[in-house]
Order: C-alpha cells, then structure tokens, then sequence
C-alpha cells in the first residue's frame, strides 16, 4: 500500500493476516533533533542537550537566554514547514524496513501536526519510505488498537518516547513495544523504559528483535 503526497489520505486499512509494524517518524526513522539543532542554529538558536526536553534547553545564541514558550512554537512551526529541507533517514531504516515488509505490513505514525502530512509523505518518498503515512497528536496506543482491528497477529511499535509505548502496552497488552531513539546523547537521557519494553541501540538490532518475536 502507497500514499501520494498530497491531502492525508483516510487512514489505511489492514486486512490482518500479517504482523503489524508501526513506526515512529521523528528520531526513529528519521532523524529529527540533529537537523533541528541545525535548523534552530540558523535561526539564531540551539538546542543544549541538559535534560530530556526540548521546553527550557532551546537558548539564545546572542545571550543564552531560554527561548519563551511562544518563541518555541514558532521554531517548531518553521521547523515543519521545512523539515524536507533538513531531515533524512536515520543510518539502517530504509535497509531494515524493507526487509521486515516482507514479513509484515507496516505504517508509519507521527505526532506531529497534521498540517504538514504533505510535506512529510513526499520527504519519505523522497528515500523509498514509501509505507502509509498517519500524522496524529492524539494517544497512540488508541490508534493503533483500532487500526489492528483485534487481528490474532503481532502487532509491534518502534517509539523514541517512553509514553507513546506504555499507551500502546496499556490498550494492546500483547503488543511488543521497543524503545529507539536515534541520538546517542539524548538517548542516554530518556527515562528507563520498562520491564516489558524492548531496548534497541540502532535498526539491526530492532530488525533482530522483530524477526525472533514473530518466529517465536
């Protein structure tokens, strides 16, 4: 199944009789906060890496001074307008995900701002990523109950953030959840995932974890 750039399209439809990969975008399939930084560098900011948070660690370059709230929002806004001009995969994904759809269907879901689906699906396809696409900033683990339809076959998430994969263990117990953050040193600052999530370092691993999930 393919999406064209363009309008959102309806959210797709699985008929169940495969595994269901859902992926992440920003930091798992894309790499998102080092062409930020250099996105917000250009701007007249950047981005400190002192916690897990981008509210409070986006500064000033001129003083150092914390950018305000509103400021912040209009960065971001700026940032996804033009991501196309900034992102691009993260090292294995395209390699792996390719590998996996033989094995199972795949979408990707991404928390950000609908608004830009365009720019994101012609981005993607840009690289060969050319999975369906579902931008949502609503709980993921709702979404993702839905979209598997009480299908009897494993359904797995890749997400850089902890909640998203609780939300997703919470609605879909039997789910596997793996936790993978592209960026080393923010990665070493996210909260420990856990007892029932899976830890991947990059996307052999996570291609590791899938296949030994779905044999056994």
């Amino acid at each position: 199944m393919k999406n064209m750039p363009g309008k959102e399209p309806p959210v797709p439809v699985f008929d169940g009789t495969r595994a269901l990969i859902v992926s992440d975008v920003d930091e798992v399939a894309l790499e998102f906060l080092d062409p930020f930084n250099a996105f917000l560098k250009e701007n007249g900011y950047e981005l400190l890496p002192r916690s897990f948070r981008l509210s409070g660690n986006i500064v000033s370059l001129a003083g150092g001074n914390p950018a305000s709230p509103a400021a912040v929002a209009n960065l971001m806004e700026g940032f996804w307008r033009s991501h196309d001009n900034w992102q691009k995969p993260v090292r294995g994904a395209a390699e792996a995900l390719h590998s996996l759809s033989a094995v199972a269907d795949i979408v990707f879901l991404t928390a950000m701002p609908p608004k830009h689906y365009a720019v994101r699906r012609a981005l993607l396809d840009r690289y060969d990523l050319t999975y369906p696409l579902v931008a949502r900033e609503s709980s993921k683990g709702a979404f993702i109950r839905e979209l598997h339809a009480d299908s009897e076959h494993p359904v797995i998430l890749i997400d850089d953030m902890i909640y998203n994969l609780k939300s997703v263990r919470e609605h879909l117990p039997h789910s596997m959840a793996i936790h993978f953050m592209a960026n080393d040193i923010f990665r070493a600052m996210a909260p420990a995932p856990e007892d029932d999530m899976h830890i991947a370092a990059d996307w052999n691993e996570i291609t590791r974890l899938v296949l030994d999930h779905l044999s056994a």
